[in-house]
């Protein structure tokens, strides 16, 4: 008779303790620990696959020098979605894992649905949606609402692992989709689907097969409060390309973004807008976030952002006001709250502006996070115009990254940032003198500068 026992798994990192602790040893995180229910064939079975297999599929110990190992281009299949062949680096590769994360409602399985339909009646490619969260018929209803009722796409409900890959295994299907990993589970175990145990047993099982057959295998993930992945901190090391689907369900404005991406380049955008017929690309998403009112306003400016391979035009707004408190606040939406107080000390030592008595709120608008340093120039420059109450010129442009010492930092791409914002009709652009670029742009006017002192000197003229 198996032998059962309780073990305590951390959440964060998948390590195993026998008696529960309100702080993991290994990774540090609180409140981490899960009660598990192991029996001693299942934790034998566990460990026999485990012992002769990794996530990569089967291991030949064969060393090979460098210069003898072949390299052979991926196999991409495009999946008919231009934003989503963009994030994932040109489409589909033959074998790959991706992974793809998002709130609940956002349209994760709208999304996995049309690109199911149109690489299948496009590419002819034969794929297969396993759902483990809704029923079949819930799943035509969709399809129906997205006109892809007669699309050539199987349908498969079921949570049981094994059981999924026997049937894959009989039906050989090119890519296959699994909403979602936390339904999942394994025979091997005895907790329930979702525990971390679970979904890592689970998820280990699936890439294996997908690695040794070659099927393209996608999976959906919950989210936490936080947003990052449910599950152990492992399943993103397991698969190949992990996607964060983001956005307000309270707008129609989806963002697709790259975080990890082996066949790819990371943190590659693509922009969504939901409709009444499923999700629409956004070609030119500047003009989303670009729609401004037609009179100029105090504390907005245009900057010009990387996500990617391509800039993007996002509009930043600042509101400074007297605050009534001895400890003015400081919000950020879409920029790092650290990297605000850090601006606002650059001005007052370099450009002689304080804020100490202000209240300080930055937004980007669209929902856009800058995670580069590039909107540096374009943050202090709408803090200047709110607390002046001056507004900006509309066709105004300005990018770079503000040094501790007050000096002007250029920024990757500059020239190909400066060639977007003309194309969009703005008349002026304030860069890094680095960024300056060699000719003329017609109808462009390029201001180098070097240092915040010229930057303030700039926007008092053109405020004036």
């Amino acid at each position: 008779m198996a032998k059962v026992k309780k073990v305590y798994v951390c959440k964060e990192c998948g390590a195993q303790t026998p008696q529960w602790a309100g702080r993991c040893s290994d990774c540090g995180a609180w409140n981490s620990l899960e009660e598990e229910i192991y029996s001693s064939a299942s934790s034998n079975a566990q460990a026999t696959i485990s012992k002769h297999s990794g996530y990569a599929g089967e291991q030949k110990s064969e060393v090979q020098a460098l210069g003898q190992v072949t390299s052979e281009q991926a196999v991409r299949w495009t999946t008919g979605l231009p934003e989503l062949d963009r994030v994932l680096g040109g489409g589909l590769v033959t074998g790959s894992v991706v992974l793809i994360g998002g709130d609940p409602g956002i349209g994760k399985s709208t999304l996995l649905l049309q690109a199911m339909a149109t690489m299948a009646d496009s590419s002819g490619i034969s794929p297969l949606y396993i759902s483990g969260e809704e029923s079949l018929q819930q799943i035509r209803l969709r399809a129906e609402r997205l006109q892809l009722e007669q699309a050539p796409v199987d349908l498969l409900a079921e949570t049981h692992a094994e059981q999924m890959i026997q049937v894959v295994k009989n039906r050989k299907p090119q890519v296959m989709v699994i909403d979602s990993i936390q339904t999942v589970f394994t025979e091997l175990l005895q907790s329930a689907p979702g525990t971390v145990a679970q979904v890592r047993e689970s998820a280990a099982q699936l890439v294996r097969f997908a690695k040794s057959s070659g099927t393209t295998m996608i999976l959906v993930g919950h989210v936490t409060k936080q947003g990052a992945l449910a599950g152990p901190r492992v399943l993103e090391h397991m698969v190949d390309t992990v996607l964060y689907f983001e956005g307000d369900t309270s707008t129609r404005f989806r963002i697709l973004r790259a975080v990890k991406n082996r066949f790819g380049a990371v943190n590659e955008l693509g922009v969504f807008g939901m409709t009444e017929l499923g999700l629409k690309e956004v070609s030119n998403p500047s003009a989303i976030f670009l729609s401004r009112g037609e009179e100029s306003v105090p504390g907005s400016i245009v900057t010009v952002i990387r996500e990617g391979s391509r800039p993007m035009l996002v509009e930043v707004q600042a509101l400074v006001d007297s605050s009534p408190l001895g400890n003015p606040r400081r919000v950020t939406v879409g920029l790092e709250q650290n990297r605000l107080a850090m601006l606002l000390a650059i001005l007052h030592r370099h450009g002689g502006i304080t804020c100490h008595d202000q209240d300080v709120f930055i937004n980007v608008v669209g929902g856009v996070k800058l995670s580069e340093t590039g909107a540096d120039l374009a943050v202090l420059a709408a803090i200047i115009s709110s607390l002046r109450n001056k507004p900006l010129p509309r066709d105004w442009v300005l990018f770079g990254e503000v040094g501790l010492t007050g000096e002007i930092r250029p920024v990757q791409a500059g020239e190909e940032r400066i060639k977007d914002a003309n194309k969009h009709g703005f008349t002026h652009a304030v860069v890094p003198a680095a960024n300056a670029p060699r000719k003329d742009l017609k109808g462009m006017k390029v201001h180098a500068v070097k240092h915040l002192s010229e930057v303030i000197n700039i926007l008092r003229d053109i405020t004036a």
